[in-house]
Protein backbone atom coordinates (compact mmCIF):
# COMPACT_ATOMS: atom_id res chain seq x y z
CA UNK A 1 0.00 0.00 0.00
CA UNK A 2 2.97 2.39 1.05
CA UNK A 3 4.34 1.72 -2.46
CA UNK A 4 1.28 1.89 -4.65
CA UNK A 5 0.95 5.73 -2.62
CA UNK A 6 4.10 6.79 -3.84
CA UNK A 7 3.50 5.46 -7.59
CA UNK A 8 0.50 7.75 -7.46
CA UNK A 9 2.38 10.75 -5.55
CA UNK A 10 5.28 10.82 -8.09
CA UNK A 11 2.56 9.75 -11.24
CA UNK A 12 0.20 13.10 -10.25
CA UNK A 13 3.37 15.48 -9.31
CA UNK A 14 4.57 14.64 -12.80
CA UNK A 15 1.04 15.13 -14.53
CA UNK A 16 1.35 18.56 -12.27
CA UNK A 17 4.73 19.45 -13.93
CA UNK A 18 3.45 18.67 -17.58
CA UNK A 19 0.63 20.68 -17.14
CA UNK A 20 2.85 23.88 -16.34
CA UNK A 21 5.11 23.18 -18.81
CA UNK A 22 2.01 22.72 -21.00
CA UNK A 23 0.94 26.50 -20.10
CA UNK A 24 1.98 29.19 -22.68
CA UNK A 25 4.26 31.95 -20.99
CA UNK A 26 1.15 34.34 -20.79
CA UNK A 27 -0.78 31.30 -19.15
CA UNK A 28 1.51 30.76 -17.02
CA UNK A 29 1.97 34.35 -15.70
CA UNK A 30 -1.66 34.31 -14.82
CA UNK A 31 -1.16 31.33 -12.89
CA UNK A 32 0.64 32.90 -9.99
CA UNK A 33 -0.81 34.75 -7.22
CA UNK A 34 -0.23 38.06 -7.07
CA UNK A 35 2.77 39.20 -5.86
CA UNK A 36 1.88 41.97 -3.74
CA UNK A 37 -0.45 39.42 -1.72
CA UNK A 38 2.91 37.21 -1.20
CA UNK A 39 4.53 37.06 2.26
CA UNK A 40 8.90 37.01 2.11
CA UNK A 41 8.66 33.39 2.27
CA UNK A 42 6.23 32.70 -0.64
CA UNK A 43 8.02 34.96 -3.02
CA UNK A 44 11.29 33.91 -2.15
CA UNK A 45 9.79 30.32 -3.51
CA UNK A 46 8.17 31.87 -6.11
CA UNK A 47 11.87 33.42 -7.91
CA UNK A 48 13.25 30.18 -8.31
CA UNK A 49 10.31 29.68 -11.09
CA UNK A 50 10.84 32.40 -12.84
CA UNK A 51 14.88 31.62 -13.15
CA UNK A 52 13.86 28.00 -14.52
CA UNK A 53 11.05 28.95 -16.78
CA UNK A 54 13.03 32.06 -18.63
CA UNK A 55 16.98 31.25 -18.07
CA UNK A 56 17.09 34.62 -20.58
CA UNK A 57 17.68 37.59 -18.67
CA UNK A 58 15.65 40.15 -20.45
CA UNK A 59 12.99 37.87 -20.95
CA UNK A 60 12.45 36.93 -17.44
CA UNK A 61 12.61 40.44 -16.33
CA UNK A 62 9.66 41.62 -18.83
CA UNK A 63 7.81 38.62 -17.54
CA UNK A 64 7.99 39.89 -13.85
CA UNK A 65 7.55 43.65 -14.23
CA UNK A 66 4.09 41.96 -16.10
CA UNK A 67 3.59 39.86 -12.94
CA UNK A 68 3.65 43.10 -11.02
CA UNK A 69 0.62 44.38 -13.39
CA UNK A 70 -1.72 45.82 -10.70
CA UNK A 71 0.41 46.13 -7.68
CA UNK A 72 -1.14 49.07 -5.44
CA UNK A 73 0.52 52.36 -6.06
CA UNK A 74 2.22 54.14 -2.99
CA UNK A 75 4.92 56.53 -3.18
CA UNK A 76 8.83 56.89 -1.27
CA UNK A 77 8.42 53.67 0.05
CA UNK A 78 11.59 52.25 0.24
CA UNK A 79 13.91 53.03 2.68
CA UNK A 80 17.23 51.96 4.49
CA UNK A 81 15.13 50.45 7.35
CA UNK A 82 16.74 52.60 9.68
CA UNK A 83 16.85 56.48 10.33
CA UNK A 84 16.25 58.86 8.47
CA UNK A 85 13.85 56.72 6.68
CA UNK A 86 12.51 53.64 8.05
CA UNK A 87 10.98 52.09 5.13
CA UNK A 88 12.06 48.30 3.83
CA UNK A 89 14.97 48.67 1.59
CA UNK A 90 12.91 46.32 -0.75
CA UNK A 91 9.10 45.38 -0.85
CA UNK A 92 6.73 44.10 -3.61
CA UNK A 93 3.01 44.94 -1.58
CA UNK A 94 3.13 48.30 -3.10
CA UNK A 95 5.48 50.31 -5.45
CA UNK A 96 6.21 53.52 -7.22
CA UNK A 97 7.99 54.45 -10.63
CA UNK A 98 11.43 53.98 -9.48
CA UNK A 99 10.70 51.22 -7.28
CA UNK A 100 8.83 49.27 -9.65
CA UNK A 101 11.93 49.36 -11.61
CA UNK A 102 14.60 48.50 -9.67
CA UNK A 103 12.78 45.70 -7.54
CA UNK A 104 11.78 44.26 -10.58
CA UNK A 105 15.20 44.05 -11.63
CA UNK A 106 16.17 43.08 -7.93
CA UNK A 107 13.55 39.68 -8.31
CA UNK A 108 15.06 38.77 -11.95
CA UNK A 109 18.20 39.09 -10.85
CA UNK A 110 17.19 36.43 -7.36
CA UNK A 111 16.24 33.13 -6.69
CA UNK A 112 15.30 33.85 -3.17
CA UNK A 113 14.22 36.48 -1.08
CA UNK A 114 17.71 37.08 0.75
CA UNK A 115 19.33 37.59 -2.48
CA UNK A 116 16.64 39.92 -4.03
CA UNK A 117 17.36 42.23 -0.78
CA UNK A 118 21.26 42.35 -1.31
CA UNK A 119 20.75 42.73 -4.65
CA UNK A 120 18.78 45.69 -4.42
CA UNK A 121 21.43 47.45 -2.69
CA UNK A 122 23.71 46.56 -5.08
CA UNK A 123 21.44 48.53 -7.59
CA UNK A 124 20.40 51.52 -5.24
CA UNK A 125 23.23 52.71 -3.35
CA UNK A 126 26.33 54.69 -4.70
CA UNK A 127 29.71 52.93 -3.13
CA UNK A 128 31.59 54.36 -0.60
CA UNK A 129 35.58 55.06 -1.37
CA UNK A 130 36.39 51.49 -0.61
CA UNK A 131 34.09 50.38 -3.01
CA UNK A 132 31.58 49.25 -1.02
CA UNK A 133 27.73 49.25 -0.86
CA UNK A 134 25.84 50.51 2.29
CA UNK A 135 22.49 50.85 2.73
CA UNK A 136 22.17 54.78 4.01
CA UNK A 137 20.25 57.81 3.27
CA UNK A 138 23.11 59.32 1.77
CA UNK A 139 24.49 57.17 -0.75
CA UNK A 140 21.63 56.16 -2.23
CA UNK A 141 20.91 57.24 -6.03
CA UNK A 142 18.42 59.51 -5.08
CA UNK A 143 18.12 61.19 -8.80
CA UNK A 144 17.05 58.64 -11.59
CA UNK A 145 19.17 61.01 -14.23
CA UNK A 146 22.27 60.58 -11.97
CA UNK A 147 21.56 56.67 -11.53
CA UNK A 148 21.46 56.06 -15.62
CA UNK A 149 24.26 58.11 -16.56
CA UNK A 150 26.29 56.45 -13.76
CA UNK A 151 25.08 53.34 -12.30
CA UNK A 152 26.10 50.45 -14.44
CA UNK A 153 23.07 48.39 -13.48
CA UNK A 154 20.61 51.05 -15.52
CA UNK A 155 22.54 52.19 -18.45
CA UNK A 156 21.84 55.21 -20.81
CA UNK A 157 21.75 53.90 -24.38
CA UNK A 158 20.00 56.92 -25.90
CA UNK A 159 22.61 58.19 -28.02
CA UNK A 160 23.27 54.61 -29.90
CA UNK A 161 19.46 55.16 -30.93
CA UNK A 162 19.99 58.62 -32.62
CA UNK A 163 23.16 60.95 -33.41
CA UNK A 164 23.84 63.57 -30.49
CA UNK A 165 23.30 66.18 -33.32
CA UNK A 166 19.31 64.81 -33.60
CA UNK A 167 18.85 65.09 -29.82
CA UNK A 168 17.69 67.75 -27.68
CA UNK A 169 19.72 68.60 -24.00
CA UNK A 170 19.87 70.30 -20.79
CA UNK A 171 22.84 70.85 -19.01
CA UNK A 172 21.79 70.82 -14.91
CA UNK A 173 23.48 70.91 -11.47
CA UNK A 174 21.27 68.02 -10.10
CA UNK A 175 19.77 68.96 -6.67
CA UNK A 176 20.81 72.06 -6.72
CA UNK A 177 17.88 74.48 -6.91
CA UNK A 178 17.89 77.72 -8.94
CA UNK A 179 18.96 79.78 -5.63
CA UNK A 180 21.40 77.53 -5.06
CA UNK A 181 20.25 75.78 -2.02
CA UNK A 182 20.34 72.17 -1.96
CA UNK A 183 16.61 70.32 -3.08
CA UNK A 184 17.71 67.46 -1.01
CA UNK A 185 20.13 67.76 2.08
CA UNK A 186 22.37 65.29 0.65
CA UNK A 187 25.94 67.91 0.43
CA UNK A 188 26.14 66.51 -3.30
CA UNK A 189 24.83 68.37 -6.58
CA UNK A 190 26.59 66.89 -10.07
CA UNK A 191 26.61 69.33 -12.96
CA UNK A 192 26.57 67.13 -16.25
CA UNK A 193 25.06 68.02 -19.76
CA UNK A 194 21.91 65.54 -20.41
CA UNK A 195 20.72 64.21 -24.21
CA UNK A 196 17.55 63.01 -24.54
CA UNK A 197 14.81 62.52 -27.59
CA UNK A 198 13.10 65.30 -28.19
CA UNK A 199 8.47 64.61 -28.91
CA UNK A 200 9.49 64.45 -32.25
CA UNK A 201 11.30 61.99 -32.76
CA UNK A 202 9.31 59.77 -30.50
CA UNK A 203 7.70 57.58 -33.40
CA UNK A 204 6.94 53.13 -33.81
CA UNK A 205 9.94 53.29 -36.34
CA UNK A 206 12.05 54.69 -32.98
CA UNK A 207 10.49 52.31 -30.60
CA UNK A 208 10.73 49.31 -33.09
CA UNK A 209 14.55 49.61 -32.87
CA UNK A 210 14.42 48.84 -29.18
CA UNK A 211 15.83 45.70 -27.09
CA UNK A 212 12.57 43.83 -26.02
CA UNK A 213 12.50 45.55 -22.58
CA UNK A 214 14.17 48.98 -21.90
CA UNK A 215 13.83 51.65 -18.89
CA UNK A 216 11.99 54.52 -19.95
CA UNK A 217 12.71 57.96 -18.16
CA UNK A 218 10.73 60.88 -18.76
CA UNK A 219 11.88 64.79 -19.35
CA UNK A 220 10.37 67.23 -17.14
CA UNK A 221 11.48 71.01 -17.94
CA UNK A 222 9.37 72.36 -15.49
CA UNK A 223 11.77 70.62 -12.52
CA UNK A 224 15.19 72.52 -13.96
CA UNK A 225 14.72 75.05 -11.59
CA UNK A 226 14.31 72.65 -8.57
CA UNK A 227 17.58 70.42 -10.05
CA UNK A 228 15.97 67.77 -11.13
CA UNK A 229 15.58 66.85 -14.72
CA UNK A 230 13.40 63.62 -14.71
CA UNK A 231 9.55 63.86 -13.05
CA UNK A 232 8.86 59.63 -13.97
CA UNK A 233 10.51 56.41 -15.29
CA UNK A 234 8.77 52.79 -16.48
CA UNK A 235 9.29 50.48 -18.82
CA UNK A 236 8.89 50.04 -22.86
CA UNK A 237 8.14 46.24 -23.59
CA UNK A 238 8.23 45.05 -27.18
CA UNK A 239 8.81 48.35 -28.64
CA UNK A 240 4.69 48.85 -27.73
CA UNK A 241 4.04 49.00 -23.77
CA UNK A 242 4.42 50.99 -21.16
CA UNK A 243 4.64 49.09 -17.78
CA UNK A 244 4.75 51.63 -15.16
CA UNK A 245 3.99 52.51 -11.31
CA UNK A 246 1.31 54.84 -12.31
CA UNK A 247 0.16 57.47 -9.55
CA UNK A 248 -3.39 58.47 -11.48
CA UNK A 249 -4.07 54.77 -11.67
CA UNK A 250 -3.03 54.02 -8.45
CA UNK A 251 -1.63 50.83 -9.50
CA UNK A 252 1.13 49.53 -11.72
CA UNK A 253 -0.17 49.54 -15.64
CA UNK A 254 0.69 48.39 -18.84
CA UNK A 255 -0.73 50.89 -21.67
CA UNK A 256 0.08 51.91 -25.32
CA UNK A 257 3.52 53.94 -24.58
CA UNK A 258 2.64 56.38 -28.01
CA UNK A 259 -0.74 56.39 -26.59
CA UNK A 260 0.59 57.09 -23.13
CA UNK A 261 2.84 59.31 -23.98
CA UNK A 262 0.51 61.65 -26.61
CA UNK A 263 -2.57 62.24 -24.99
CA UNK A 264 -5.15 64.36 -26.51
CA UNK A 265 -4.35 67.38 -24.65
CA UNK A 266 -0.73 66.99 -25.60
CA UNK A 267 2.43 65.48 -24.11
CA UNK A 268 3.32 66.07 -20.24
CA UNK A 269 6.60 65.84 -21.13
CA UNK A 270 9.59 67.38 -23.42
CA UNK A 271 11.26 64.04 -24.05
CA UNK A 272 12.69 60.53 -22.97
CA UNK A 273 15.75 58.52 -22.13
CA UNK A 274 15.80 55.32 -22.83
CA UNK A 275 18.38 53.07 -20.96
CA UNK A 276 19.20 49.30 -20.34
CA UNK A 277 18.89 46.73 -17.64
CA UNK A 278 21.97 44.60 -16.88
CA UNK A 279 22.06 41.19 -15.64
CA UNK A 280 25.64 41.70 -14.21
CA UNK A 281 27.44 44.49 -13.71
Amino acid sequence: MRLIKSLLTIILFSNLMSCQEALTDDDWLTSLPAPWTLTQEQMGKILPQFQARFPDFQTRLKYIALWRVGTPYEIFKLGEEAEPDLDPIIRYDVSDCTGHNLTSLAAARSSSWEEARANMIQLHYKPDSSGVKHPDYQSRWHYTLDRITMNPNTVDITQTLLPRSSLDSVTITLNQKDDGEEFLALDWNRTLTAYYISNQAITPELLAKLPSIVGVAFVKPKYFKMGIVMGHEGMIIDGKYLVHASQSAGETVKLDFLKYYFPEEGPFFAGIMIFEFKENS
